[in-house]
Formats: C-alpha cells, structure tokens, sequence
C-alpha cells in the first residue's frame, strides 16, 4: 500500500484535486490546497500545472513533512477530505450512429476487422485504419462492424466524428468530451485542460471492453490522443485516404464490383425490378462507379427508360455524380433550399434557420428537408432521433455549393448567406438575453428581433446548446464576410453558455475571432471589455493561466476605457480570481481591494449601481478566501461575515452555501470541528434541492471529519 506522506503520493492528491477544478467543489478544493501548501512549506508556492511542477510541490512538502509529526497528520488529514468525490458511471450501451439495413460484399474487411479486435493483447493497442472514398461505405462498414451483437464489447461503444480534414477538424478536448460523456462521466468529473483530458480518458477506458469509433480522421497526429492500449479496447480509426505513422492494420474500402452492386440494388429493390432495368443497368452502374452511396440514391430511377445527361465534371466523382441526378429531380423550391444551405459546412441545421436562408415558411420548409432526406441529398443529424436537424455529406455539399455558384451567381449566394447569418445572430441573442437576462455582459436583441419566447431559462439555454456548432461557425462566416459587427454581436452571445455550460474548447476559436475584431473595429470599447473577459474565462476553466491573464489585462483597459465602471471592476476582480487559482493569495487579495475602489466610484447613472451591494459583498466574501490562504484565519473570517449577512439577508442561498463553506474551512485549518460543524450542516440545508451533489459530497466529507473521532 502506497505511504500517504510519499511524494509519490503527494504529487497523486495533486494531481487529483487539480483535474477535479471542473466543479465548484474542484475549484475550492484547489484553491484550499494552496493555503496548506503555503502553510507547511512556510512561503508562497506557485499553483503547478505541469506534471513536473506538481512533483516538484510534492517533494517540498515531502521535505517538511517526513521530519515533523504534527505537519504529516496535518496533510494527512487534508488529503482524506479532498481526495475522492463522485464516481463516474459506467456505460454498457451503443453510441454508433444508426447502421444500415442492405450491406454487401465487405466480408473480407469484417474478417480484418474481427482478427484485429480478438488477437491476443501484446501491449500493442488494437488498432484499425478502415480506408476509403467519400461514399465508398468506410463509415458504415465501421458503424456494422461495431453493431452487430458481440460479446467482444459489454462496456459499449462509442463514436466521435473528427470533422474531416485541418481546417473542419474537432479540437482534442471536445471530442475526448465526448467520449467521456458516452462513458457515463459527467461534465464535472472531467479534467479542465486537455493534457489531463487524455491522461482521464485512457484511465477511465483501462478495464473496459470497449470499442472506440473514430469518423473522419486526416492524420496520425489527430488521432494519436485518443489512442490506448488497454487490452479490452479496439479503436477503429476512418479515413478517406491512408496516412503514415499510425501502427494500425490497415483495412482498405474499395468500389463494389458490378455482380455486388446489382446484388446491393436487388436487396434494396426486388429481382424484377433490376431484371427490367436491363437495358440501363450497365449505364447506371457505370455512373455508380461501385460507390454504395451512389447505388442506394439511383435505386429509384431503375425503373426510368433513359438516364438524363449530366454535366461532365459531375462524371469524375461518384457522390458528385449522384447527387446531380438526384438534384435534376427536384422542384424549385427543393433546388433553391438544398443549394441556399450549401453555402457553409453548418453541423447541424433545422427548418427554422434554412426557412429565413430561403424566405420560405418553416413548416414547408421542414417538409422540404425531409424530402431532400429520402432523396439521400441531406443526412439527418447523427444522434438516431428524429430532432429535424440536418447536414451534408462532404461530396454532395462541394456539388449544392458549386450549383449554387454556377445558377445562383456571387450576390444571391452572398445575399443568402447573410440572411442566415441573420437568423442565427437573432436566435442568439435572444436566447442568450432569456438565459442570463440580467447579465450586462450578454447584448440585449433589438425589440422588434426577440424571436423565439422561451418557457424559462433553462429551455433558452438548451436552444443555444441546440446551435453551439452552428454559432461558432456562423462566427467564422461573418469574419470571412467581412461583417465584424455581427461576429462580436454573436460571440457576446456565447456568454451564457460558457457560464453555465462549459464547452470551453468548443468556444474558444469563436471568442478568439470576437476579441480580434472587436480590438481591430471597436477598441476601448464595451465589446471590447466584454469579449477579453468571456476569453479569459474560457482559458482559465482550460487551465491556460498565462493566456487568461492577458487577457484579463486587456479587458481591464477596455472597460476602463470605455469608463465603464461596473465592468472594469469586473475585470480587475476576475484577475484576483486567476491569482487565487495560481496561489498567489498576495496579488490575489489586493485585486479585490483594487476592484473595490473602483466600485466605490461608481456613481447613480452609472451601469450596474443596483447591483453594487452583491458585488461588494462578492468582493468580500473574495477577500476572504485571499486572507485565508495567507493563513489569516481571523482577518479572513471577519471578511467571510460581513460577506454571508449580506447573501443571508438577499435570499442569496448559492453564495451563502458557499461562503459558510469558506468559513467551516477556516476553522477546520486550525482544527477546531466544533465550530466547524454548525456552518457545515447550514450549508448542507440551504443546497438542500439545488442540484449541488458535488459541493454536497465535499461537505460531508467535511462533516465525517468532524464527527469521526
């Protein structure tokens, strides 16, 4: 059994409570962790982040401890509260994307497959690279291989699309997300930086049979992160082409041949369907090029006595070739909707947002995508639901974008893409004014633009989840347009999601564009101050402290100089919260008095008065925290005081739970349960009913503590 008093020990609660800062219980936990450190080493250490710096920590307090009795119980007895918390699940389901009913001539690829996913464990990860042409059926012969009943995966499966090629591709730290979340681990439990991320997923997949889906992959270093060698899992990497430095078996997905191409358009039809297309049959199959994707849309057209011409570009590409005969079908209101959505790669679009692209009516509209569904033009969104969300497949959007181009020309292309910039700008802003009505931080929509009225906050919020993929790349669209006015207006829009649901990786190239254009176009501005803070936030909940304090740094000017007092306080007073997170509770403590004084300036008009006394008594509640990690136990509880009359008096039952927390916390530092234990069982009733289970488990942790003799 491992000594708790070992550095290698030490450096383990380090790094747990460290991974742990995705909630706030993680986050005290961390910041508390500091104050003890400072308190056996007897100075000021700097909050590690790498793995060496956390050794580095461990080995001084190793140092102090493996002489002094009394400094050993002390950590001791920190550790057993701090270390642990709730468990993740475990999941034993599915999360392939829905298989497909007609599969042929694949037999020999399954047979790779199954030989690679029961060979005997070496130490080697059991890895496949399924290769092959956009509609050749590599996805699929994947999602098939993966669902069909085994009893090679009891613990499930799980899928995550990369996105395809560098400049669509998914950050790391989203789709590890993603996977962890099919695993049963809730957004809590995760590591905030993606280093930590990698580290969790391996661990949390080490004893389990498993298989691991990865769609879209371009290269060995995309995918490098999500790979382990656990010996129950296999890991089936897709990709249009082969890449190098991947130790995979390679599984090659190529064109049927014409014998299985008729097989496949037979099972999907019926003999005498086939048998009575003999006359076009070679020539369909030549247009089919052995592409499943190209067979299963012209199945309905066996019946057609001639084969309508096409354009010959369309000829060297089975998708591009299929969806143009498919197109040539369509009415015109169908043409116009499958071409207006082209214009950009949206995730995931419903009928509200392609209705306003076009000018059509939503419900025609939704009739209108269902349709082009069938036709295999669209694909419906990935998550086996019907949730009326839709998106291309990378070959037939390239041909509804070029179409668009060719019939449509530059303006109306153009026009049509602003429209729905439009749309997705409007539903934002309003759903983000609904979630989080009473943040200055979030941009009021326009009267006559409110939209949507959402039941409660709540539902607001999950619109804006609903669209998180969208928005950010209707951030990128309005960039690349040259509209730098809607990109800030959408990603001040952001701010409720990244408040209070996280998604930070997904958030941040979005909120990097903001920033920039709104320091290109709006200097010393409001937007300006706005979106350097929303960054900064993002960075820290990433754990990239360097980053966050620029950034903070140049919100702080911003709103200074745009004198706006309410958010320059802020600002300043978000930079005390970084300095605590870094343990330095010096720096950290004369932020918030800085952010005092700043507060104190603020006059009747001035934006934000009504809300001065919760921020003053936030601040104290700050100063608090500060004086605590400095080992002020008495100054820091005086602070800690003032601060719960206010929030008790408020009806504030978030910050008082967490500010009687702070104060049991200070007692417990000098041992005194008896104090401790009053404050801890108020904090246990007031979160009574609030969804709080994390800090819940940390206060009775707290609370064993004190009643364990």
């Amino acid at each position: 059994m491992l000594d708790p008093t070992s550095v290698a020990a030490i450096s383990a609660v380090l790094g747990a409570v460290g991974s742990g800062m995705a909630n706030e219980a993680g986050k005290w936990a961390w910041e508390s962790t500091g104050g003890v450190v400072r308190r056996i080493v007897g100075r000021e250490v700097p909050a590690p982040v790498a793995r060496e710096e956390r050794d580095d920590v461990a080995r001084m307090i190793y140092e102090q401890i493996r002489t002094n009795p009394q400094l050993a119980a002390s950590w001791t007895a920190f550790a057993s509260r701090v270390h642990g918390g709730p468990n993740p699940a475990r999941a034993a389901q599915s999360h392939l994307p829905a298989s497909i009913r007609f599969f042929t001539d694949r037999k020999e690829a399954m047979r790779q497959l199954q030989r690679e996913a029961t060979r005997r464990a070496d130490g080697r990860p059991r890895l496949a690279l399924v290769h092959g042409p956009d509609g050749m059926g590599s996805s699929t012969l994947a999602v098939h291989f993966g669902s069909r009943p085994t009893r090679l995966f009891p613990d499930g499966q799980i899928y995550a699309d990369l996105g395809g090629g560098a400049g669509s591709a998914r950050d790391v730290g989203t789709v590890l997300r993603t996977l962890l979340r099919q695993l049963g681990v809730r957004d809590e439990e995760m590591p905030t930086s993606t280093d930590r991320l990698g580290e969790f997923f391996r661990h949390c997949a080490a004893d389990r049979k498993l298989l691991v889906v990865l769609d879209h992959a371009h290269s060995a270093a995309q995918v490098r992160p999500f790979l382990t060698s656990a010996p129950g899992v296999f890991t089936i990497i897709v990709a249009r082409t082969p890449f190098p430095g991947l130790d995979a078996v390679r599984v090659p997905v190529g064109p049927l041949t014409d014998k299985d191409a008729v097989r496949l358009l037979t099972d999907i039809t019926d003999k005498s369907t086939v048998a009575a297309a003999r006359a076009t049959l070679p020539s369909l199959l030549a247009r089919c090029g052995g592409s499943p994707y190209a067979l299963r849309a012209a199945a309905d057209r066996l019946s057609a006595s001639t084969l309508a011409p096409r354009r010959a570009a369309s000829d060297s590409d089975p998708v591009q070739g299929a969806a143009e005969d498919s197109y040539q079908l369509l009415n015109p209101e169908s043409a116009k909707l499958y071409r207006s959505m082209a214009l950009r790669s949206w995730p995931a679009f419903d009928a509200a947002t392609a209705g306003r692209a076009t000018g059509q009516d939503q419900a025609v509209t939704a009739e209108l995508l269902a349709d082009l569904a069938d036709r295999m033009l669209l694909e419906r969104s990935r998550s086996g639901t019907d949730n009326g969300r839709y998106h291309y497949r990378p070959g037939v959007r390239a041909h509804a974008e070029a179409t668009a181009i060719r019939e449509d020309g530059i303006a109306a292309c153009s026009a049509a893409l602003t429209r729905t910039l439009l749309a997705y700008t409007d539903l934002a802003t309003s759903a983000a004014h609904q979630a989080l009505p009473e943040s200055w931080r979030v941009p009021a929509p326009d009267e006559d633009r409110i939209g949507q009225r959402y039941e409660n906050r709540g539902a607001a919020l999950d619109a804006l989840l609903a669209e998180l993929g969208n928005l950010v790349e209707a951030v990128r669209c309005a960039e690349e347009s040259g509209d730098p006015d809607t990109a800030v207006r959408l990603s001040r829009s952001l701010w409720p999601l990244q408040l209070k649901a996280g998604h930070h990786e997904m958030l941040l190239p979005a909120l990097r564009i903001g920033a920039r254009l709104a320091d290109a176009h709006f200097p010393g501005s409001l937007d300006a101050g706005a979106l350097h803070a929303q960054l900064a936030h993002s960075l820290t909940e990433l754990g990239r402290w360097e980053e966050a304090e620029t950034e903070t740094l140049a919100a702080a000017r911003a709103e200074e100089s745009a004198a706006h007092k309410r958010g320059h306080a802020s600002a300043v007073e978000f930079l005390g919260l970084l300095r605590l997170r870094q343990w330095r509770y010096q720096e950290a403590y004369e932020c918030f008095d800085e952010a005092g004084v700043v507060l104190n300036t603020m006059g009747a008009r001035d934006e934000g008065t009504a809300d001065l006394p919760r921020a003053q008594a936030l601040l104290e509640r700050h100063r608090g925290r500060a004086l605590r990690g400095l080992g002020q136990g008495g100054e820091a509880r005086e602070r800690l005081e003032t601060a719960l009359r206010h929030f008790r008096a408020s009806g504030d039952t978030y910050n008082t739970a967490r500010t009687l927390t702070d104060l049991a916390e200070t007692w417990l530092d000098e041992e005194d349960t008896e104090a401790a234990l009053p404050l801890i069982d108020e904090a246990i009733s007031t979160l009574d009913g609030q969804r709080a289970e994390y800090h819940l488990s940390h206060l009775r942790r707290m609370r064993e503590r004190c009643v364990t003799p």
